[in-house]
């Protein structure tokens, strides 16, 4: 169950010659894969290229009509060996995940598939998770592709030539038996336009064809001595026959005047927001026409020597936009210039910052700087730019920083991993800190406030692993923490099979909420809805005891703070050997609520009797010390003025936003906090006798309410 329907986009991968598909960057690259007659696709989800993934799973009848296979991956690793159907059969595959986590995780396939080289198309799609809003560590796929020989195209950021390229990123594989990686960034996988679609493809050559007449070809095998002789195929065959391909099909791309004392050399994912740049330097408009000659690198490996070369002659200077670290291209570039003789200034890193995100505010900065050295002149027509300290000295905008707090990410609303970590605080005031390996998903919110638990994540999967060096005796036991997409992942043999083999004594703690909740709820191994597409309903409780854990417990219900607290204070005194697991299960509230809401909706809209569960605060109760929420930190549950004389603090208050999950109310319980907390129903389309009662009972109120106000002793006020 992804996290919403992809039925229209579907209906945009039918589209044929002459028709304009309108849409997302990362959809216009779906659709060029089955124009470019593709065979296979596989792959792991997550952001920037989920919406791949999820549109292919929704359009199982346009594949199987091409005959194109699909499927989900259980990993990086996995997408990435699947490319092997394409090493010995003219097979054209691709395989998409989120870099450079999911290149990590892929690196060993990357490495042996570059080795022995591809007969079919091979393309690796990568969504480049870079910037200030990425979730990952700071880091580029450039280093991948220059380590093993892996071309990497970097489109321009407009859909036309994004399909170009995918079509052209086959075709340059196959003309030089070497796989390629089709870099994408967050913002080209979202940037909108159109483009002209053509005809779906059927695959040239079909898997079946290929299974029916098997083929070995030795020396394609990374085994000695064929592992030794794929080097020099490299350089001496293959290297050669991509720089011939791209040159002679024009995949760089030059604008502007064909002459200028000064040039910029861009990565192609950069052209848009350069172009933004200039346009508030006033030496480009809109459409993308440059007062400043570009030479725009849509493929970033290999570089094409005389290509730039021919640019940068008869330059003083050229500037370098190369986001990110090391600046692998200006090296290179400064090497070629000098190798030809050639004086040309090179500019970069000197202007521009070597790390973080180029956005347009930090383009303009470089790019003024880099031209008032070298070509004043053309800065006659800057713009005033826009002062933002008038707005930021507004007393009302400061007067909204102050009421306003700062709010670090979070769980959701309701979300079933809070409770788990209530109860772990619940557990760390009896019995002092632990060291908590955390790992990757929902769950690391956990390190933020209000929980702050958690000393390193390391890895998708990764969390009891990470946690191995502290298997000693100890009165203190690590705790370690993984999600169930982590676990069928890389956690089942990484982490528990570790720990099962060496006899660690640890806590594991699997937060199981049926989905790969963090990547837009797509089923796993252990979804409990039943899928007819994959096999779900797949235990984890049974996993891990048939890789030989003896200590599991299983907790349906993560809401249950008390017992969620007791099985953890049992597992950190359990005197029975090796590592002690725990499996906390609940369903992802925000994949609930997409899954119930409309079944709900269209009860209450036929007349259907529908009961719907809230939780409040008692106003009169609540004595305002707020531990509730320090414990808790769902966004639903919020403060309130009171104008109570006796308080002096607000109180607390569950607003409009509440899903009914129960966390708040099974905290102040499992911490004793206090009384104040209820739950009530809300009946849609009551019985006749459910409207009698509640009549009945608002008038009994309303006249003890009454009896109460008529008795109370009213003070005149002495203002004049």
């Amino acid at each position: 169950m992804a996290e919403r329907s992809f039925a229209r986009e579907v209906e945009d991968l039918k589209l044929g010659a002459g028709d304009v598909f309108r849409g997302e960057g990362i959809l216009a690259i779906t659709k060029a894969l089955l124009q470019s007659g593709v065979s296979y696709v596989g792959g792991y989800q997550g952001s920037p290229i989920s919406h791949l993934m999820d549109v292919l799973a929704d359009a199982k009848d346009v594949l199987d009509e091409l005959g194109v296979h699909f499927e989900t991956s259980a990993s990086e690793a996995t997408a990435a060996a699947t490319l092997s159907a394409s090493v010995m059969y003219p097979l054209r595959g691709a395989v998409t995940w989120k870099s450079t986590a999911g290149t990590n995780v892929a690196a060993d396939a990357l490495s042996n598939l570059s080795s022995g080289g591809v007969t079919g198309g091979a393309l690796i799609i990568i969504g480049e998770d870079y910037g200030e809003g990425s979730s990952i560590m700071q880091e580029r796929s450039h280093a991948y592709a220059l380590k093993s020989q892996i071309w990497l195209i970097d489109p321009r950021p407009n859909l036309s030539t994004l399909v170009r390229m995918v079509e052209e990123g086959f075709a340059l594989s196959e003309a030089s038996n070497t796989p390629v990686m089709l870099e994408v960034r967050i913002r080209t996988c979202h940037v909108h336009g159109q483009f002209v679609a053509k005809d779906n493809q059927k695959p040239k050559f079909t898997l079946r064809e290929a299974l029916e007449n098997p083929v070995r070809d030795v020396n394609r095998i990374v085994l000695p001595p064929a592992s030794f002789l794929h080097e020099r195929e490299k350089l001496e065959r293959r290297g050669p026959a991509a720089i011939e391909f791209i040159k002679e099909h024009r995949l760089n791309e030059t604008f502007g005047p064909t002459r200028g004392d000064v040039g910029i050399v861009m990565l192609g994912g950069m052209y848009n927001t350069t172009i933004r740049a200039l346009e508030y330097l006033g030496l480009a408009d809109g459409y993308g026409d440059s007062a400043v000659p570009l030479y725009v690198l849509n493929v970033a490996h290999p570089l094409i020597e005389d290509e730039l070369v021919g640019f940068c002659a008869g330059k003083r200077a050229v500037l370098m936009v190369e986001e990110g670290a090391p600046d692998y291209i200006e090296r290179d570039l400064n090497t070629i210039l000098r190798r030809r003789d050639l004086q040309t200034k090179v500019c970069g890193k000197d202007v521009l910052p070597m790390g973080g995100e180029y956005t347009a505010p930090v383009l303009t900065k470089g790019l003024r700087q880099f031209l008032a050295v070298h070509a004043r002149e053309l800065l006659g027509n800057d713009p005033p730019q826009p002062d933002p300290s008038p707005v930021l000295a507004d007393l009302r905008v400061k007067a909204l920083a102050e009421v306003v707090p700062p709010r670090p990410p979070g769980f959701c609303i309701g979300c079933p991993e809070r409770p788990i970590f209530a109860a772990l605080k619940l557990v760390e005031r009896e019995l002092g800190q632990h060291h908590i390996s955390a790992d990757i998903g929902c769950h690391l919110f956990s390190i933020l406030p209000p929980f702050n638990v958690g000393a390193t994540t390391m890895g998708y999967g990764l969390g009891p692993a990470s946690a191995s060096a502290f298997n000693v005796k100890s009165d203190k036991r690590p705790i370690s923490i993984l999600g169930d997409g982590g676990f069928w992942h890389n956690g089942l043999t990484s982490s528990i099979g570790n720990a099962v083999f060496n006899k660690h004594d640890g806590v594991t703690l699997i937060v199981d909420n049926f989905y790969s909740a963090a990547t837009g709820g797509q089923d796993i191994p252990s979804s409990r809805a039943s899928n007819p597409r994959r096999k779900t309903n797949n235990s984890i409780v049974a996993a891990v005891r048939g890789i030989g854990a003896k200590w599991v417990r299983q907790i349906d219900r993560t809401y249950d703070v008390a017992k969620m607290r007791d099985t953890l204070r049992e597992a950190l005194a359990s005197t029975t050997p090796g590592p002690k697991i725990i499996v906390a299960s609940s369903e992802c509230m925000l994949n609930k609520q997409r899954r119930t809401r409309p079944m709900l909706a269209e009860a209450m809209r036929t007349g259907k009797r529908v009961v719907r569960e809230k939780f409040g605060v008692d106003a009169d109760i609540c004595t305002g010390d707020h531990a509730c929420i320090r414990l808790s930190g769902c966004p639903s549950l919020s403060l309130r003025h009171t104008d109570d004389p006796l308080k002096d603090d607000p109180v607390a208050f569950v607003d409009e936003n509440c899903v009914g999950c129960g966390n708040c109310g099974e905290v102040a319980e499992a911490a004793a906090l206090c009384p104040s907390f209820y739950r009530a129903e809300i009946i849609h389309n009551p019985s006749s006798l459910e409207r009698f009662v509640d009549r009945t009972r608002a008038s009994i109120i309303g006249w003890f309410e009454r009896r109460r106000n008529a008795g109370r002793i009213v003070f005149a006020s002495n203002r004049g």
